[in-house]
């Protein structure tokens, strides 16, 4: 049971610091004298380090143990929200972000190999059902929770908000009995390097446009020397195990094409309902509450419907209804007022919450000794996607408002027909996401962990 308490705590967190900036910031853009593109670098000073240290993190977490390593990534987190709070400048602000960052990448894969390691098959299932659940959650609660406190206690509660939940994982994690690392050999260093570079890269070239070909560049270049010293490496980063297994690489696509499609459109929601709508900073993120509602509602179902169709048809379903929630939004979109898109963010709800074995099923087919790194790499994917769908959406959006201004739109509807061109790209991504779970429905069995994989490193 506190097993799965650190699990819903640290799912929700972590989460939650993706989003809840967004509601502030226009805030903290008013107090701290910043435009547009500062307030972004509040953001991605989160996710870029997230997901660019995530791959190392899985690796380290292996290595180390998750006690030691959570230990350590819960004090650094709570260090780097407590100087969120206090920063009176750009620079320390998104110093304080990276901190976090840092720490999330580390955390996140340790409490998923807790979820490999202290739980059986069974409880596995419902520790991945808590575990999206409280993302999903996290994802929809976080504008609506930032608006809140921006407007009545200000926007350094944003970050301070943080502090209570590290608090109690720190006293519930003495208790967790997470085994004590695994690994023998040293971590590759190099190969850490080259990965966190490119992903860094290829993820900054997407918030920043004017430097997008050298970074671009630069990214796929550190990302082909990773991939040839991975192939010739004794000691590789992500061992063959993984990169083998067709079920789990096809679970980082999946995890890829819904925080795609997911991600971008929730940043923008609270945009669109303020200028769009004409609601309020609390009021533009209060109709995303419906989506963690649906969540919650929905979740108890996906053990039974896993159990009676298996994993992969339950992603399937799960997707397909997400994409379909997307597309009753498109279509109610151009209707300003909020009751319409109730049923679009239902079905939102609803089917991320049927997603969830398609991380369960993932970590149920790597070898035990590999959980930390398989964590690690499920949730760079996802928090990849969140940064990539931000960019991909937002591109989109600006320009069809763009194209929409010049034919003489107004600007409210330029930005509603924008983000109706948003949400029918995330259906896209979300529809070819089930796709490729059939396909991946499709792999063989034998293409799972072998039993040599499953012994114990000696």
């Amino acid at each position: 049971m506190k097993t799965l308490v650190l699990l819903a705590l640290g799912a929700f967190v972590t989460t939650l610091d993706n989003t809840i900036v967004a509601a502030g910031a226009p805030s903290i853009g008013r107090d701290l004298g910043l435009d547009l593109v500062a307030l972004q670098w509040i953001a991605l000073g989160y996710m870029l380090p997230f997901a660019g240290l995530l791959p190392a993190g899985g690796a380290l977490v292996d290595r180390w143990g998750p006690r030691r390593t959570l230990t350590a990534a819960l004090l650094a987190f709570g260090l780097g929200a407590a100087a969120g709070g206090l920063a009176g400048s750009l620079w320390l602000l998104v110093a304080a972000r990276v901190l976090q960052g840092v720490a999330a990448a580390f955390l996140v894969p340790g409490l998923l190999s807790l979820l490999r390691t202290n739980l059986d098959a069974r409880g596995r299932t419902l520790g991945a059902a808590v575990w999206t659940a409280c993302l999903a959650a996290a994802l929809a609660l976080g504008p609506a929770l930032g608006g809140l406190l921006s407007e009545y206690l200000g926007w350094a509660w944003i970050f301070f908000v943080n502090l209570p939940f590290v608090a109690a994982m720190l006293v519930l994690l003495p208790t967790a009995p997470g085994r004590a690392g695994g690994a023998t050999r040293a971590p590759p260093l190099t190969a850490m390097a080259l990965v966190t570079a490119s992903l860094v890269l290829l993820t900054a070239a997407l918030a920043e446009p004017r430097f997008a070909l050298p970074l671009l560049a630069a990214g796929a270049v550190l990302g082909g020397v990773f991939a040839v010293r991975e192939r010739r490496a004794r000691n590789r980063l992500v061992p063959a195990a993984l990169t083998a297994n067709r079920v789990f690489t096809g679970s980082l696509g999946l995890q890829l094409l819904w925080g795609l499609g997911i991600s971008g459109v929730f940043f923008f929601t609270p945009l669109l309902h303020q200028e769009f709508l004409g609601l309020g900073p609390v009021g533009a993120g209060l109709p995303l509450v419906l989506v963690a509602v649906a969540v919650v509602t929905a979740t108890p179902l996906v053990a039974p419907a896993v159990a009676r169709h298996g994993p992969l048809r339950t992603v399937v379903a799960g997707l397909t209804t997400v994409g379909a929630g997307l597309l009753a939004l498109a279509a109610v979109n151009g209707i300003p007022a909020i009751w319409p898109r109730v049923p679009g963010l239902v079905l939102i709800g609803a089917g991320s919450a049927f997603t969830v074995p398609m991380t369960s099923h993932a970590l149920d087919v790597v070898a035990e000794r590999y959980s930390g790194t398989a964590s690690g790499l499920l949730t760079a994917a996802r928090e990849l996607s969140s940064a990539l769908g931000v960019a991909l959406i937002g591109a989109v959006l600006t320009a069809v408002r763009a194209a929409r201004l010049e034919g003489g739109a107004a600007p409210a509807a330029a930005l509603a027909g924008g983000y109706t061109a948003g949400l029918l790209t995330a259906a896209g991504l979300t529809f070819a996401g089930a796709l490729l779970a059939v396909r991946v429905s499709k792999a063989r069995s034998a293409e799972t962990s072998s039993p040599r994989d499953k012994r114990a490193v000696p």
